[in-house]
């Protein structure tokens, strides 16, 4: 099985573009630290993730993917998975040792050892979680991806879709956490107006220092002022975090003549925005791209994901959310910068230490 994936993944991608997993498939290769454990990975499919599973196979896992329509995925890949010796279910039965799951979509899957998951809304739906549960999102290595990733998918996408950035643009940005703030970097660099919708006082004043950019900060509950964004805006962008996190605005967003895109794994304008009115059907805009988020950017997170896979095999952890190891995630970071592509992106953002 893992031959196969091999090839699938090294004839698509150089090992620098994912030096972390490549760093966990030569290692687990010879330690197989998930021998014969079952393991539902729910990581949204894309010919990228490929990269993820060939690690887990490694590992020795018995791997099974998990696919769901409220999640973006590229059919083709997900069709050529059982070929590649990988299991695909969107109805998954029985327990598994351990759910990587993604927006909390599984957690309702029986796991013996525990869960890992990939989204901050995610972690809502594990909150009174019986078993471990370990936040890849809540880390450092997270900002590679939703911060650089993020910044590049945006741009990508926007493109893609016919609507590059055209400078002077106007753009409001609700919500300014890891994604949010890859948008304003995207944004900013190419010369965008940014007013930041967000509810924690000094948030946009803080990642504009970091970012290096300018912004103007509107707070979510200033409906006058937010109004007064979105009708002079060229886009509004969702970034929250939350389901319908925007819906309390969504008549005055349909009506406007703004662009509407969601980069957050739920529909955060809520189900009173028709799909039909945002971008890509408000699902996240750069999942309208073959590959939604470079390889480059996503490496660290699902090598991360996978070693926590690990941890919840080979520890006695207490039930209830956590952070992953320090230490895991120091070494990825490590392998990430040493190995990778992204080095000199990740020094502009003054590190992730």
């Amino acid at each position: 099985m893992a031959t196969d994936l091999l090839t699938a993944v090294t004839a698509r991608y150089p090992q620098s573009e994912f030096p972390a997993l490549w760093w966990q498939y030569r290692t687990w290769s010879s330690s197989r630290p998930l021998a014969g454990m079952r393991i539902l990975d729910a990581t949204p499919v894309f010919a990228n993730t490929m990269a993820k599973y060939l690690a887990l196979s490694a590992a020795g896992a018995r791997l099974t993917v998990a696919v769901n329509p409220t999640l973006p995925s590229d059919s083709a890949v997900v069709a050529a998975l059982p070929g590649l010796g990988v299991p695909v279910t969107s109805e998954p039965s029985g327990e598994f040792d351990i759910v990587l799951d993604c927006a909390g979509l599984h957690a309702d899957v029986p796991s013996g050892f525990g869960y890992a998951e990939l989204t901050r809304s995610g972690l809502d739906r594990y909150v009174a979680s019986a078993k471990p549960v370990l936040s890849v999102d809540s880390g450092a290595i997270k900002r590679i991806e939703t911060t650089l990733g993020t910044s590049d998918g945006f741009v990508r996408a926007m493109t893609s879709l016919g609507h590059p950035i055209p400078a002077g643009a106007a753009i409001v940005i609700f919500g300014l956490g890891k994604v949010g703030a890859g948008v304003a970097h995207a944004a900013a660099r190419h010369g965008a107006r940014i007013t930041a919708v967000d509810p924690v006082p000094g948030q946009a004043e803080r990642v504009a220092v970091k970012l290096g950019v300018t912004m103007s900060a509107v707070g979510p509950d200033d409906r006058a002022l937010v109004l007064e964004a979105v009708e002079d805006a060229w886009c509004v962008v969702a970034a929250t975090g939350v389901y319908a996190g925007l819906d309390s605005y969504a008549d005055e967003l349909s009506a406007s003549s703004a662009l509407l895109a969601n980069m957050g794994a739920e529909d955060e304008f809520g189900p009173r925005m028709p799909p039909a009115r945002a971008l890509n059907g408000k699902f996240p805009v750069n999942f309208a791209l073959p590959e939604p988020t470079l390889l480059r950017y996503l490496d660290a997170t699902m090598a991360l994901s996978n070693a926590c896979a690990v941890e919840l095999a080979t520890s006695d952890l207490p039930p209830g959310l956590a952070l992953p190891p320090v230490g895991v995630e120091t070494e990825l970071l490590r392998i990430t910068r040493e190995q990778g592509l992204i080095t000199d992106e990740i020094d502009d953002l003054g590190g992730f230490t």
